[in-house]
């Protein structure tokens, strides 16, 4: 029989969860509790109101029918309540309405566990009974009060729900009860007082966004809930283990999804980010008992569906780092790295304040933002398509350009990408998300309350959406070709060069070879492909400097695919750097799979020769290890070794995962041998079975990668 919590790796960490914790895991991750849910009556939509209020009030009621209608779920041996139990949930939408909902953010959980919806009531009264917001302010804030009113009949659910299990049960049954109803009597209405009471009211409160159709990141969990745990271990309230218990039940928690639908980039995909340690505002280090528990429950339970990011630098101990490694050498990809020393700076030259660059975590993938007061979208764009339109391969009726020498060709490749930004600006300029309000999130975002606008009008401190460029390997390695075949060795005209990959090479294939195996490309710390990676990163960042602020929206770069490499395919040309069209290529701001040769110490190298400082909303670099390359203590230190040199070096974010190409291969042909072989996708994880074929291959030709002993 497999074992579904371990089946991802050859490495076994020690069990320090109770079998009825593991046995609950290993039903979340089969997927029973996704099957079960269901989708919101139809004839609910007809209890709304058609016509004669604003949107914002109408999304409100619906919420209010949500909290009233939606099944509850109560598992008998669960440390934890609070489920969104209605498909369209999990689907991306706002049950009952339908409509496209929220994610790419991370709420203010933080302040909601110091204040209680108490206090955030009395927050939304005090701004209304101060008189001055217009009449659209004025719909917005009463909204969010239909809205607290909503979580607080859900939580009135829950509560009657426990006594009447209470009240049927006896012996021990009847004490469980009865302590998971003393830890959610009172929050997360008031603020929490205990470390269970702190985890319940967040989960609660997390869950509440999930009901509505939400999919917002929790943010730093260690940050929120150590402070309450380290207060009641010195008050002897609580033991270790029970606190792991009880957070491994918070990891279990949000498996609840699994199986509730099918996509092509699979089903831990619901940006429900976990951001750990790093320095708080003031630049002390957060790390505590909550850091290490969360990993411990990464490790033994292998659940993806909370992808763990780490922030580490100068204040990051040496238990940390080695903790980060074991972890990561378990597979899947779950846990990756910040490297705050960068981030930090770079988002202080973007104009953010410091103490609030200091607080940062992610929108639900990996870009950075203030949690908590960032509204956050982004702008992708292909910038191989733009050079393909540089180069004259999306239009074969014209003549092939045929520029004089590669200053020329660069120049004109940087007035159409120019171009290209300048109407991606443009569309920033009127930037409004659209579908409908976004009434809870904007409750929870500051900003918003006071300025009487939402989420997606402007109501946020900040406003962020960021042009972010794929393709950025693809484009320097084309480049480099055409400099060094057309411009350095005289080999062709340029002309006579792009008719040929007009052609997808056909007939060429012993040059394509040679263009493959033979010129040096990015990831291989080659200082002259890296030279041209740099020399198109420069370009980008610059041109998109210029509007870094505009019209109220601040604009950061970034780079990045998010899978687009797929989505991209149909209309990418054959490439200057040998590959057909339709070939799958770099994702993110990593190496073209397959030229990087050299291991992974040099495709570090390779990217961090670029000034990140110079990329506000960051990068990340992905990289696949044999597992063989960290089996034992030397492959540990080495894997730290890695991590250590990434940031030294002045890298953004990290991400590692562990895993046999081969096994990935079997996984594909046999996926019942491998139910929860977790994989890193890109911003997020995935169980490797629910990815159709064609994502699964882009996850196989990536580069295995082996490590110099």
């Amino acid at each position: 029989m497999i074992d579904i919590l371990h089946v991802a790796t050859s490495f076994t960490p020690p069990e320090l969860l109770s079998e009825t914790t593991r046995t609950l895991a290993r039903r979340g991750l089969s997927g029973e509790f996704g099957a079960a849910m269901i989708d919101a009556d139809p004839a609910l939509r007809d209890l709304l109101p058609g016509a004669g209020i604003s949107e914002e009030r109408r999304y409100a009621l619906a919420v209010r029918l949500i909290a009233e209608t939606v099944p509850l779920r109560i598992l008998k041996d669960e440390l934890l309540v609070g489920a969104a139990t209605y498909r369209e949930a999990a689907m991306h939408l706002t049950p009952i309405l339908g409509d496209h909902s929220t994610s790419h953010l991370t709420p203010g959980f933080d302040r909601l566990l110091q204040q209680g919806y108490r206090g955030l009531r009395a927050e939304i009264e005090a701004r209304l009974a101060r008189g001055d917001l217009d009449a659209k302010g004025t719909d917005l804030l009463e909204s969010m009060l239909i809205c607290i009113d909503a979580a607080s009949h859900w939580h009135a659910r829950y509560v009657d729900a426990l006594e009447t299990r209470i009240a049927a049960s006896s012996g021990a049954r009847r004490d469980h009860y009865a302590g998971v109803l003393a830890a959610l009597r009172n929050v997360p209405e008031a603020p929490p007082t205990t470390f269970r009471e702190a985890v319940q009211a967040l989960w609660f409160a997390y869950a509440f966004q999930r009901l509505v159709g939400n999919w917002p990141g929790i943010g730093r969990i260690d940050l929120m809930l150590g402070p309450f745990l380290e207060r009641d271990l010195a008050q002897g309230r609580i033991t270790i283990d029970t606190a792991r218990e009880l957070l491994a039940h918070f990891w279990i928690k949000g498996t609840e999804w699994i199986g509730s639908r099918e996509w092509d980039t699979g089903d831990a995909q619901h940006y429900q980010n976990i951001v750990l340690s790093g320095v708080d505002g003031e630049g002390n280090d957060v790390t505590n008992a909550v850091t290490y528990l969360v990993l411990d429950i990464v490790a033994e339970l292998h659940i993806s569906d909370f992808p763990v990011a780490i922030r580490v630098g100068q204040t990051t101990s040496p238990n940390l780092w080695r903790r980060i490694a074991e972890v990561q050498r378990l597979g899947g990809g779950i846990v990756s790295i910040y490297n705050e020393d960068r981030v930090v700076p770079t988002l202080v030259e973007f104009g953010i304040p410091l103490h609030d660059a200091r607080g940062f975590a992610n929108d639900g993938c990996w870009e950075v933002l203030v949690p908590g007061k960032t509204a956050f979208a982004y702008y992708p764009f292909d910038l191989l398509q733009v050079l393909q339109t540089t180069l004259g391969l999306d239009d074969h009726d014209r003549p092939a350009p045929n520029d004089a020498d590669f200053e020329a060709l660069f120049a004109r490749f940087t007035a159409d990408l120019a171009a290209r930004l300048d109407d991606i600006q443009a569309q920033i300029d009127g930037y409004r998300v659209s579908g409908p309000p976004a009434t809870c999130i904007s409750m929870l975002i500051e900003g918003c309350i006071e300025r009487g606008r939402g989420y997606n009008d402007r109501g946020p401190i900040y406003t962020f959406m960021a042009p972010h460029a794929g393709g950025m390997a693809d484009v320097a390695n084309s480049l480099y070709a055409i400099q060094q075949l057309v411009y350095a060795e005289q080999r062709f005209q340029l002309a006579d060069f792009i008719t040929i990959l007009r052609a997808d090479w056909e007939g060429h294939e012993p040059l394509r070879q040679e263009v493959r195996n033979a010129l040096p490309a990015f990831g291989n710390d080659d200082d002259g492909a890296d030279a041209m990676l740099t020399r198109v990163f420069n370009t980008y960042t610059a041109l998109v400097a210029r509007d870094a602020y505009r019209a109220g929206v601040h604009r950061p770069a970034g780079i990045s695919t998010f899978g687009r490499e797929i989505e991209w395919r149909p209309y990418r040309k054959a490439t200057a750097h040998g590959f057909r069209q339709g070939d799958i290529l770099a994702n993110n701001f990593s190496p073209t799979p397959g030229t990087d040769l050299l291991g992974p110490t040099a495709v570090i190298k390779s990217q961090c020769k670029v000034d990140f400082s110079r990329l506000p909303n960051g990068a990340t670099l992905e990289l696949k290890l044999h597992p063989t390359a960290v089996k034992d203590d030397e492959g540990l230190d080495a894997l730290v070794s890695l991590l250590q040199v990434f940031c030294r070096l002045g890298g953004w974010y990290l991400s590692v995962d562990v895993v046999d190409s081969a096994t990935l291969v079997d996984a594909q042909c046999h996926p019942e041998r491998h139910p929860n072989l977790a994989v890193r996708v890109s911003g997020w994880c995935a169980r490797f079975s629910t990815l159709s074929k064609e994502w699964q291959d882009m996850i196989i030709q990536r580069t295995q990668q082996m490590m110099g002993r």
